[in-house]
């Protein structure tokens, strides 16, 4: 173990932030640069980064406002995107595991990485372990949307394929914790996902997950809206939108493609002619915003939910902004103390709805 400072958190106060360098599309230099964007907006910050000992000194010494808030972890191997998650968890050598072990072991508030989201995930049920009475950890991520906070909250991502009606309970749990912690939401409004919004529509295990959310939204500080459709995910009718991990990435995956598109289309749109390229320069300040409205780098982390930890998954392809991003993240719930009130809103949830004495987490 080395680093440019003694320890990461040299009686500042700091919040502490393990941060997985390597896996990402973009490798090292950008995750350096996402700290390096962290730092100067936040004083409040600190970080162990994990990757290889002297490429990482290198990149870190470039950048002054790193200086005394960076620890560096020798780890000398990577999980990369081709590996299968069974096979990383043999290894104790990677950055991955190192970074999640910083959390585990009460050094750092939260780890963010860029890495394979299967291997992720194992690794953090491994070593952090869920929390008790989680049967499946949940991928939450932030859907733009028209609600006035700007985005909703849908979950699960990706985790796990299926969900039956007490997953989906649990999902609905951990999501308005989330809500709540994250966005300060005071009461999340709650939607189950489905293909349409009559009660008797769906698959069974949907229908007596509807039940079950219903019957606890009182105790568990929630309003349920029911079910909810797919073009409710952009939508001010849900904050907090609740379905199994297939349907979820599937969802993820097809508005991210569709956003995409719609980007490049406007593009040759405003490239068509010369008068379409004056009407792209004359709303360009427009045009600006909406970019930085729409922009996944800024709303980029999936936050893995039912873990004792806050891990962050950043997307594989992120940018200095991307890292950033998900660094905010994960430094706003670990100073939230997100972790313990979800354990504790999950643990209340076993007695739910005889025990209304806990409704706050």
């Amino acid at each position: 173990m080395t680093g440019l400072t003694q320890t990461a958190n040299p009686g500042s106060g700091r919040t502490v932030i393990s941060v997985d360098a390597m896996g990402g599309d973009r490798g090292p230099a950008a995750v350096v640069a996402g700290i390096s964007h962290s730092a100067k907006k936040n004083p409040d910050i600190a970080f162990i980064l994990h990757g290889p000992k002297d490429e990482l000194k290198q990149l870190v010494a470039r950048k002054r406002i790193l200086d005394g808030r960076v620890e560096i972890r020798d780890a000398v191997d990577v999980v990369s995107m081709e590996d299968k998650p069974r096979d990383v968890i043999r290894s104790k050598t990677t950055s991955m595991w190192s970074a999640l072990e910083s959390v585990r072991s009460g050094e750092a508030d939260g780890v963010v990485s860029c890495g394979n989201t299967g291997a992720l995930m194992m690794l953090s049920v491994v070593r952090l372990r869920k929390i008790l009475g989680v049967d499946r950890p949940a991928i939450a991520v932030l859907w733009p949307s028209r609600a006035p906070q700007g985005f909703n909250i849908m979950l699960d991502a990706g985790a796990d394929i299926s969900a039956d009606e007490h997953d989906l309970l649990q999902y609905a749990l951990m999501g308005a914790s989330y809500a709540r912690n994250g966005m300060d939401l005071e009461r999340p409004r709650v939607g189950l996902l489905n293909v349409g919004t009559e009660e008797h529509k769906g698959r069974t295990e949907l229908k007596l997950a509807h039940d079950l959310i219903a019957q606890n939204a009182h105790v568990a500080n929630y309003d349920f809206v029911g079910f909810v459709e797919g073009n409710d995910l952009p939508a001010d009718k849900a904050d907090v939108i609740v379905t199994d991990g297939f349907t979820g990435n599937v969802a993820l995956k097809t508005g991210e493609g569709t956003a995409g598109l719609i980007g490049s289309l406007l593009k040759e749109a405003f490239k068509f002619s010369p008068l379409s390229r004056l009407a792209a320069l004359l709303a360009y300040t427009s045009l600006n915003r909406l970019n930085k409205r729409i922009d996944p780098r800024r709303v980029n982390g999936g936050v893995f939910l039912g873990l004792n930890g806050t891990v962050v998954k950043s997307h594989g392809s992120s940018d200095a902004t991307g890292v950033s991003s998900a660094i905010k993240l994960a430094f706003k719930l670990a100073q939230s103390g997100f972790s313990e009130k979800l354990a504790a809103r999950v643990a209340s949830a076993v007695s739910l709805p005889q025990d209304a004495d806990s409704t706050n987490e």
